[in-house]
């Protein structure tokens, strides 16, 4: 093993340069496998309700325990990296992820797939911090700019490609293959990182202090936060005593998390919060907070709007979001080439203002369809929206890392893949709240101009109850029937306004966090330096 300091031989660099491409392919599939499980099961939900007798709120709990696990573990990554050694964490997670999956596949119950759920989202963590880490301590910094870029095409593209493949498996099989579809990726990974993977004498197994008081905090801050985005909107919010009660106890515990992390009498803290002192990393993990709003929330709209509005198939809306996961893959790839090196090609902060930009215009373009609106109207916007992900993730992330010491990379690793969780989180209870209520808001907007005397109305009813009397139905009961159709486009119409108000709303976050950008520095080339094993 060698450091940045003490620089491996040629010979035995050049050596062991296959190994580091075969442990970047078992890490990405293991990245793909992890991402891909906050989404696939998505548009699988109804029949998964169905065969497991759960109605549509209790059947949400399948996303929502593998949510909750995950950022729950994130921040303590790099502490059981410490604990247990990177190869052997790493693997342990691998494994208990797939037989997690195997087990949701074959579940029988709701209580059997959600505490199954909680096991894989769990184990899933160390599948992105740990793995990503990983990559920014074997590979040289010449190299990070590509192998980022490609590690990074798993996390961006896999929520986008989720629904695809869910679609596909919901309508052609049982949702079981949603898990099951895990196994075989995942035991190739585990093969490669379990073969190739070897830590230096310092990364193996530690005896370090056990923080309980600050994992004890984690768990109560970080978990009841996540219950709160989940399920408050489905609670109407602080209208619900306990949504109450675990916002007043997420509050207190972070609060005291923070303080204690941040103690000195604290010597072993489970998240060394210190890294944040660094500008890069902290303005990076803000922008990561939005890019995680706008890529997990744009995941949640589109599906809605379009099963809801435009009567895609499952299969159908995958298929309306894969250019834009195509472009988002194109794109990382060409920021990879661009910031790879020991002289980048561009500075990453004018790739993240194109990618602002970009994401802007795409917001815009979401935010003024109708409900005449067809696959190809959302086509250029979906593809503009995956070509702004793809210019802002690896820039991003590049500028994060570039001024982190090795030691450093693992916690800030787990930081920056809570951060982006957790947007995604705020992302979706923020949206799905504000379509109710702006749904609402212009439905009540609409009726009030719905009476009689208005001319738009007075055609209109005339025309259908026309054509009901047409088909044989009486007076009464044509005029009753017309009344029902103009309140289903009045509906429609209300739900189409709201969809356009969450986009721009999506548009405004991205707009207000640009400034956020100028206070990046201009990475070194590449990354950090990187140890050599």
């Amino acid at each position: 093993m060698a450091t940045a300091a003490l620089p491996l031989p040629a010979a035995r660099a050049e050596a062991l340069v296959p190994y580091r491409w075969l442990i970047l392919l078992g890490l990405i599939t293991a990245a793909v496998m992890e991402v891909l499980d906050t989404t696939i099961i998505n548009v699988a939900l109804p029949q998964m309700a169905g065969n497991l007798g759960a109605t549509s709120t209790e059947i949400a709990w399948v996303s929502t325990s593998y949510i909750l696990a995950n950022v729950v573990v994130l921040p303590m990554t790099a502490f059981f990296t410490a604990t247990f050694g990177r190869k052997r964490y790493l693997t342990a997670s691998i494994v208990v992820f797939i037989v997690a999956s195997f087990l949701c596949g074959t579940s029988g119950s709701l209580g059997e797939i959600v505490l199954w759920r909680l096991v894989q989202g769990a184990g899933g963590a160390a599948l992105l911090s740990t793995g990503q880490a990983t990559l920014r301590q074997i590979f040289p910094r010449e190299q990070q700019g590509i192998v980022q870029a490609i590690f990074l095409l798993g996390i961006v593209v896999a929520p986008t490609l989720g629904p695809t493949l869910g679609g596909y498996i919901t309508d052609n099989a049982h949702w079981g293959w949603c898990f099951y579809i895990n196994v075989p990726i995942g035991v190739v990974s585990a093969l490669l990182v379990t073969t190739f993977l070897d830590d230096p004498p310092e990364m193996r197994r530690q005896r370090v202090p056990v923080d309980w008081a600050g994992i004890a905090l984690l768990i109560a801050g970080v978990g009841s936060l996540q219950y709160v985005l989940e399920e408050g909107n489905a609670h109407d919010w602080f209208q619900d005593d306990v949504i109450w009660g675990l916002s007043a106890l997420s509050a207190v515990s972070l609060v005291t998390l923070l303080w204690w992390q941040l103690s000195r009498s604290n010597a072993h803290p489970v998240i060394n919060l210190r890294v944040l002192k660094n500008r890069d990393l902290s303005a990076s993990i803000f922008l990561f907070v939005v890019l995680g709003f706008g890529l997990f929330g744009g995941a949640f709209l589109f599906p809605l709007f379009t099963q809801t509005l435009l009567a895609f198939t499952p299969t159908e809306t995958g298929l309306a979001l894969l250019p834009g996961g195509l472009a988002t893959a194109a794109l990382a790839v060409f920021c990879g080439v661009m910031l790879n090196g020991a002289k980048p090609k561009v500075d990453a902060r004018l790739l993240i203002l194109c990618g602002m930009a970009l994401m802007l215009w795409s917001m815009w373009d979401l935010g003024h369809l109708t409900t005449a609106a067809g696959e190809g109207d959302a086509r250029s916007a979906l593809i503009i929206r995956g070509a702004a992900l793809g210019l802002l993730f690896a820039p991003i992330n590049n500028v994060a890392f570039g001024s982190l010491k090795p030691s450093e990379a693992q916690q800030a690793s787990g930081l920056i893949n809570l951060a982006r969780q957790l947007g995604g989180s705020f992302g979706i209870a923020v949206l799905g709240t504000l379509l109710t209520r702006r749904t609402q808001l212009h439905r009540a907007d609409l009726v009030a101009n719905v009476y009689a005397g208005n001319p738009w109305y007075e055609q209109r009813s005339r025309g259908l109850v026309s054509g009901f009397l047409a088909r044989g139905y009486d007076l009464a009961e044509a005029q009753l029937r017309a009344l029902k159709v103009v309140e289903g486009q009045v509906q429609r119409q209300a739900a189409m306004l709201a969809y356009n108000d969450c986009w721009l709303y999506i548009l405004a976050s991205f707009l207000v966090v640009i400034p956020a950008v100028f206070l990046l520095r201009k990475p070194r080339g590449g990354a950090a330096p990187a140890e050599a094993h």
